[in-house]
């Protein structure tokens, strides 16, 4: 079972991560997008994190729920709308529980995934962090992170061969072709700190 700590523990790896890949994900957005990626999302997940050890939450969804509004409110473009609903979805799927399952996570994980796919209007293959988020959830099951965190990697990865049909990218045509989609990337290294508060093996 899963509890406030281990949801505490993935928010602070993340921003460890998020922090210390920020240029690389800036590196992805140059050519494609504002050149900003990396910077609002090291930003965003400072804030979650000081925001976390201020005031501890007590309950799984309510961690996600705290780091999705701080996301939403610091994160500039449409990265912080995106990542906050993800993550408050999802942490409001989790309720009020004291301790979740593995199961409980992969549909609450679900539900924000359809959140932001509904709220982007994109879909796998449009070269967006559904890219993904998608395989991610969908490896995931009742709790691997270990298959979650591949399939997010192997999805970003995949990104590179296709043309933009959604987001900033989506203005260059056929020049958004060979390039990694930055949000993919730090949506890949989400799971990859997902994967590391479980514990679960490189």
């Amino acid at each position: 079972m899963l509890d406030a700590d281990f949801f505490r523990r993935w928010m602070t790896i993340a921003a460890a991560v998020i922090d210390r890949e920020a240029d690389r994900l800036t590196e992805l957005d140059s050519p494609i997008g504002d050149a900003d990626h990396g910077s609002n999302m090291q930003r965003g997940f400072a804030v979650v994190r000081a925001s976390l050890d201020k005031e501890p939450p007590d309950t799984p969804g309510a961690v996600l729920m705290l780091a999705g509004r701080q996301l939403i409110s610091t994160v500039g473009g449409a990265s912080g709308p995106l990542y906050g609903t993800l993550l408050r979805r999802a942490g409001k799927a989790l309720g009020d529980a004291a301790e979740v399952s593995g199961a409980d996570l992969a549909r609450a994980l679900r539900t924000g995934v359809d959140a932001v796919a509904a709220l982007g209007g994109a879909a796998p293959g449009d070269k967006t962090m559904l890219d993904a988020l998608v395989p991610a959830v969908d490896a995931f099951g009742e709790g691997d992170f270990t298959a979650a965190r591949a399939a997010a990697e192997h999805g970003a990865e995949a990104t590179i061969p296709l043309l933009a049909r959604k987001g900033r990218a989506s203005y260059l045509g056929e020049r958004s072709i060979g390039h990694q989609d930055p949000g993919a990337t730090s949506s890949a290294l989400l799971f990859g700190a997902l994967a590391e508060a479980a514990g679960a093996g490189e």
